[in-house]
């Protein structure tokens, strides 16, 4: 007899907010599937994400810590609100220890998600890393936060030359503004994942992200449901 083997499956239902119905077995195999999948929609909702978990099966309780840990990862990128639907009372006993809110529907989860106030640019092409620069310090001028610009160039012209130094993608550049948090991220179409390397060579492809792992509050390279990937650091105000 064949070995059965758990799956899940993410069906989206695209609104004003991102709604991603679960359905499936949650289990050890099944746990990084379902925390990739959801990061990936993640990715692509500007304006919050909804998860409906109630036809998902928690196989092993312990493992319902995943919607804890998607939550704090969207929390620094792409800094929108994460909230989970099941109208069941056991899931909702399960996740009452949790740090992620738990509504009985979608139209009360939509009511009070949180949105904060933000401003965005882009996302625009980046052929080179001066046009780039250009557009990092014409964002930072515009936003009256030019302490931040030095910084915000230093992470574009990285993430930009990245892309062009090892993909065939045009980068696509873009920047928010949100909470004093300036956000720089680019995106491209290769789901090769951005990586800090550890040759001691300075002009070693890729140690320039040591750089941005130092300026940084936080950086991180997210794949896109759509394909491809976004490569993103978060700014702090001084």
């Amino acid at each position: 007899m064949l070995a059965r083997h758990s799956s899940v499956r993410i069906v989206p239902r695209y609104g004003a907010t991102t709604t991603a119905a679960v359905d499936g077995v949650l289990d050890q195999t099944t746990r990084p599937l379902l925390k990739d999948g959801l990061l990936a929609f993640a990715a692509e909702s500007p304006d919050g994400l909804l998860v409906d978990i109630q036809h998902l099966e928690l196989a092993d309780p312990a493992l319902v810590g995943v919607f804890a840990l998607v939550a704090l990862r969207i929390g620094d990128w792409p800094a929108i609100p994460f909230a989970l639907v099941t109208g069941r009372d056991d899931q909702r006993a399960l996740l009452a220890g949790q740090a992620v809110p738990v509504y009985p529907d979608a139209r009360s989860a939509e009511a009070a998600l949180k949105r904060p106030e933000r401003r965005r640019a882009g996302r625009v092409p980046a052929r080179t890393s001066a046009r780039a620069r250009g557009f990092v310090r014409g964002a930072c001028d515009q936003w009256q936060v030019p302490e931040l610009a030095e910084d915000a160039e230093l992470i574009a012209t990285e993430f930009v030359e990245n892309v062009l130094r090892h993909t065939d993608s045009v980068p696509r550049l873009a920047m928010e503004l949100r909470r004093g948090k300036l956000t720089v991220e680019v995106a491209d179409e290769s789901p090769r994942q951005a990586v800090v390397r550890e040759g001691l060579d300075p002009i070693e492809a890729g140690l320039g992200l040591r750089m941005v792992a130092k300026v940084a509050k936080t950086w991180g390279s997210s794949r896109c449901r759509s394909g491809g990937k976004t490569v993103w650091a978060v700014l702090r105000r001084r």
